[in-house]
């Protein structure tokens, strides 16, 4: 589903790109050399991607009754994006993000996020389309769709294919989240997980 970009023969097989967002545009902001990204700089690219490259957004997104749908947009040795939606009664478990910074912008519709970090409130915040957010390792959170339409977010994470821990509970979230390990693998490999595992 996606293709890998050899813009120039040191960049091969630095990063992939969607075959349907593959453009210069998307090339200058995923960066290959970037090793880990803030959460800023990830809030950033989900933003940019959401208004920039909306219509090749569109021409990719699916519903799918079944269970939540994504495509992969993008993979780096240092950051993943994805596409995903949300029909009216989807959503995630409660679960952290394993260390990893992470970001999402809300493409259309909007969404419902609880959020608590290790000792702190459970949060809740409607997320309208355009409202980006970005946040660091230390948080957990829950996403859903109550609303009656449709909706879809782009997201990224830093390092990428860290896997996320579920919680039964936003209050069963530890005192600290401890950083699991970040998958340091060529990207032929994260790739190949990235196929298996979704975001």
């Amino acid at each position: 589903m996606t293709s890998t970009f050899a813009g120039h023969t040191t960049d091969q097989d630095r990063f992939d790109l969607h075959p349907a967002l593959d453009s210069r545009l998307l090339r200058d902001v995923v960066h290959p050399s970037r090793d880990l990204w803030t959460p800023r700089e990830l809030r950033d690219l989900t933003s940019f991607v959401a208004s920039e490259l909306t219509t090749g957004l569109l021409g990719i997104l699916e519903y799918s009754a079944e269970r939540r749908w994504w495509a992969r947009l993008g993979l780096t040795e240092g950051v993943e994006l994805w596409l995903l939606s949300w029909l009216p009664g989807q959503g995630t478990e409660p679960h952290d993000h394993g260390g990893s910074a992470g970001s999402f912008t809300v493409l259309e519709g909007r969404l419902r996020e609880d959020y608590r970090y290790p000792a702190g409130p459970i949060r809740s915040a409607v997320r309208e389309t355009g409202d980006a957010l970005g946040f660091g390792s230390g948080r957990a959170h829950q996403v859903l769709n109550p609303f009656d339409a449709p909706a879809a977010t782009v997201h990224a994470y830093s390092p990428p294919l860290v896997p996320t821990r579920e919680y039964a509970s936003l209050l069963d979230i530890p005192d600290s989240i401890p950083p699991l390990p970040a998958r340091r693998l060529p990207l032929a490999e994260l790739r190949r997980l990235a196929d298996l595992e979704g975001p």
